[in-house]
């Protein structure tokens, strides 16, 4: 990585000219009237405003780069922490390089940054790794510009990947975009088109020159806030998204899905087409006395056991040549090989299950972690994903043993309640996975604790994950450590009970295998849970409410509500007293359902025990913003019955604890 300030004066001022005039961007004069600006009547408050931004894309050469330039304006305190710069990039996909940057202080003198430019991991997925680089610039007060351009130099064929994304967290005063389309030099050559999706009002749509360069130019952007359980970003922000074809486009996308579909039939065919070796596989597998139930709970289990490339760490181009590892043309070398991606393990499943007599599918559908799928924009790309679907007992059952640790008949997340095409040869037809209920996804909480004479609680939690959540949590933690993931377990349960708490996890869950359910244990301690008020002890009911304490505080809400999945949460504990204290009143049982959510509350005395059992279902995907009002006042209640409390009369003098 080149920093800025390690050569002398006079050569870096050469070798920064040389380098401006070799990159399209760099940086801009500064203006009095910009140095001078204290708000920004469109944006009131805003603690800081992008004055200028400026994206020119390149799919031209040996691979697409784009140079990206960003000019901040500090309005106020809080706004200082744009100080510190996070550019993100996806790992294996594209890389940041030439990264620039500079601070302007209000009396117009400048700080150059030479400073050292970070990684650090964002997000991992199935199938990516988000990273930032990260810089801090120098002596950023109110009224300082900040200024930084760097490029993204993106991997092969990334042709599919071209957008613009407008929208930002601050608002954009002005902002310009620009694609230069490939223009290979094969004989078919590429066509490129593009769609847009909540540009600002009175935006021109992007228009291709005589240069052959499509160009954007945008005003006024408004800031894009971002909300906890709101729908994809990329669904939500205004952007122009570009999609290459080396065919002709259809304008008609039931003819577009119909080629669409045979053509990655005969793909498909093609891959997995090995009858003789996958009946070899199948009788390797299974037993002649197993019931189909029985051979295809082995395949799958079987599909699961093979290395799955795509869940590892990725490695460079040179790790795989080193280690040999090769394409893998079709099922029959997925299984010599014992390893594949997730999406050939998913091929090879669906080989064998028909070389073992089940009437199977394959379907290619559209996950929904970036995108909601519609099949109005023609992108044979948004369809990213592959399951296989058989008929079982009458019933379509969906299965993707290439996403690891799914269990038996369970997809991961992001292919529940979509859209894909279930493939033939005459093009296919639409299909929709399921969706699981909430009661699929369950977290099961039983506690067994003891009150001691001080207040506190003490004694065992066992958590119960089940379904997607315990398939989420494998995935997340694969790569980790035994250390990282038993802080993992703990900081959960400390983060559902809403005071300071100790705990301890003191088994060694199963992490590495497709169980349908994840089990921890754990020590726990909940100092002070109990309060003296005269001679009495009040104890509230609602321990592990911790998780719904802050959840749609805000009155106001922007987007719409977005739920990964249904899911139940489940509690059941028992408190057993101190001798000689007594239960003197309990709260009523508390019960709220409106259908799609419910929430129950009830606590029993027996006999100097305390039972509290308590359940919350939540059976929402997307929620429309009118009825946000509706779902906070929903858990609002539920916030005020978890504060509800048992009176509790200690023995003795024990009641001024």
């Amino acid at each position: 990585m080149l920093r800025i300030g390690t050569w002398a004066a006079i050569g870096l001022a050469v070798w920064m000219l040389a380098d401006q005039q070799a990159n399209a961007i760099g940086f801009q004069p500064v203006s009095p009237e910009e140095l001078k600006m204290t708000s920004e009547p469109l944006a009131p408050g805003a603690p800081a405003i992008i004055l200028y931004r400026e994206v020119n894309r390149d799919d031209n050469g040996h691979t697409s780069h784009e140079d990206n330039y960003f000019r901040i304006k500090i309005l106020t305190e809080e706004g200082r922490k744009y100080a510190d710069v996070e550019i993100p990039f996806q790992k294996g996909a594209n890389d940041v390089v030439n990264v620039y940057a500079r601070s302007i202080r209000p009396d117009g003198t400048i700080a150059n940054f030479d400073g050292k430019v970070f990684e650090k991991s964002l997000v991992k997925g199935r199938n990516f790794k988000y990273l930032a680089k990260t810089f801090t610039l120098p002596d950023v007060q109110v009224g300082s510009l900040i200024e930084y351009y760097f490029t993204y130099d993106y991997h092969e064929y990334a042709l599919f990947d071209s957008h613009w994304v407008l929208s930002h967290e601050l608002f954009t005063k002005s902002a310009k975009f620009s694609l230069k389309p490939y223009n290979g030099s094969y004989d078919n050559p590429w066509r490129i088109q593009w769609t847009w999706y909540n540009l600002p009002v009175g935006t021109k749509q992007p228009t291709e020159g005589a240069d052959k360069v499509v160009r954007l130019e945008v005003q006024n952007i408004a800031a894009f806030p971002s909300e906890d359980y709101m729908p994809p970003e990329n669904e939500m922000k205004a952007r122009v998204d570009f999609i290459y074809n080396d065919e002709a486009f259809e304008t008609d996308p039931d003819r577009f899905w119909k080629k669409y579909g045979k053509k990655h039939n005969d793909q498909l065919e093609s891959f997995v087409n090995k009858r003789g070796a996958m009946e070899q596989a199948v009788a390797q597998t299974v037993a002649p006395g197993d019931s189909p139930e029985v051979k295809l709970q082995k395949i799958y289990a079987r599909v699961q056991q093979l290395r799955n490339t795509t869940y590892e760490e990725q490695k460079t181009e040179q790790e795989k040549k080193r280690e040999n590892e090769k394409n893998l043309s079709n099922v029959e070398s997925v299984w010599k090989k014992q390893y594949g991606d997730g999406y050939e393990l998913t091929w090879l499943f669906l080989g064998m299950a028909r070389a073992a007599g089940f009437d199977a599918h394959g379907v290619m559908v559209s996950d929904r972690y970036n995108y909601f799928f519609n099949p109005k924009i023609m992108s044979a790309h948004r369809l990213d994903a592959n399951v296989v679907v058989i008929k079982i007992d009458g019933k379509d059952v969906f299965f993707d043993p290439g996403a690891a640790f799914a269990p038996f008949g369970m997809l991961p997340w992001p292919e529940t309640g979509v859209m894909g095409i279930k493939l033939d040869k005459d093009g296919g037809s639409w299909i929709k996975t399921t969706l699981p209920e909430s009661a699929e996804s369950r977290i099961q909480r039983k506690g067994e604790f003891k009150l001691t004479e001080e207040g506190d609680l003490e004694g065992t939690l066992t958590v119960t994950y089940t379904g997607l959540e315990c398939l989420q949590r494998r995935v997340d933690q694969r790569l980790a450590d035994d250390a990282a993931r038993k802080k993992v377990l703990e900081d959960e349960v400390k983060a559902s009970i809403p005071v300071g708490t100790e705990v301890e996890l003191t088994n060694v869950p199963d992490w590495k295998t497709s169980a349908p359910t994840l089990v921890a244990e754990f020590s726990v301690k909940v100092p002070g849970w109990v309060s003296g008020a005269g001679h009495r002890a009040i104890m509230p009911v609602g321990l592990f409410g911790g998780s719904e304490k802050h959840l749609f505080d805000h009155a106001d809400r922007v987007h719409p509500i977005y739920f990964e999945y249904p899911f139940q949460r489940v509690d059941d504990v028992s408190i057993v007293l101190p001798l000689g204290w007594q239960i003197t009143s309990v709260p009523a049982p508390q019960k709220v359902d409106l259908h799609a959510v419910t929430y129950n509350l009830q606590a029993d005395n027996d006999k100097g025990t305390l039972h509290l059992n308590r359940s919350l279902n939540v059976d929402i995907m997307l929620l429309d913003t009118k009825f946000y009002p509706t779902l906070r006042n929903f858990f609002q209640v539920v916030r005020t019955a978890d504060e509800l409390q048992a009176i509790l009369q200690p023995s003795g003098t024990k009641a001024s604890n």
